[in-house]
C-alpha cells in the first residue's frame, strides 16, 4: 500500500475526575498497574526511561519520557530498540467541575504501509481499552481486566493476576 500520510491515531473519553488525579493514574505505575500493564521500573518524570511489563503475555516496552506538564500532559516515546519506538501524548483538559477529557494520539508507525496501517489499527484498540479501564478504576474502582482478556489465548501460562 502506498501511503500519502502516515498513519496517526487519536482517541479520547471523558473521565469524571479531576485533572491532576487523572493525570496522576498514568503517571504513577501504583495505579496505572490497576488497568494497563501490569509492572514498572518507575513513574513518568522529565528525562525518565521506564520500562513497562505485561506480565501476562511476558512483553515489555520501554517509555521514554520527552515532557511532561503535571496535570496537563504527557509526551513519551514508546517501543523497544527491536520494533522501533513511537510517540504517544496523552492530554488532560479539565471541564466542568472534576471531569476530565483525555486524548491519547500515537504516531510514528514504521514498516510498509499495510504494517504502518496494522499498528495503528492495533494502537487504536489499544488506547480504547485503555482509556475505559482507566475510567472504571478512576470513577468507579472497579479493575476490569481489560487489557489480560483482550487476548486471552495468548496469555502467559500459569498468569492468574
Amino acid at each position: 500500500m502506498d501511503l500519502q500520510t502516515a498513519p496517526a491515531v487519536n482517541t479520547g473519553l471523558l473521565i469524571r475526575r479531576g485533572a491532576a488525579e487523572v493525570f496522576e493514574a498514568f503517571a504513577d505505575p501504583a495505579v496505572t498497574t490497576k488497568f494497563w500493564f501490569s509492572k514498572a521500573s518507575g513513574r513518568l518524570a522529565p528525562g525518565a526511561r521506564v520500562r513497562w511489563d505485561w506480565e501476562m503475555y511476558g512483553a515489555h516496552a520501554v517509555a521514554i519520557v520527552k515532557a511532561i506538564e503535571p496535570g496537563r500532559r504527557i509526551l513519551i516515546d514508546w517501543g523497544d530498540d527491536e520494533e522501533g519506538y513511537t510517540e504517544v501524548e496523552w492530554t488532560f483538559e479539565p471541564r466542568g467541575d472534576g471531569e476530565t477529557f483525555v486524548t491519547v494520539t500515537n504516531s510514528g508507525f514504521s514498516g510498509t504501509g499495510d504494517e504502518q496501517v496494522a499498528k495503528a489499527l492495533d494502537s487504536i484498540g489499544g488506547f480504547n481499552l485503555v482509556l475505559a479501564g482507566a475510567k472504571a478504576w478512576l470513577e468507579h474502582g472497579l479493575q476490569l481486566n481489560l487489557v489480560p482478556d483482550r487476548h486471552p489465548d495468548a496469555l502467559v501460562a500459569g498468569w492468574t493476576g
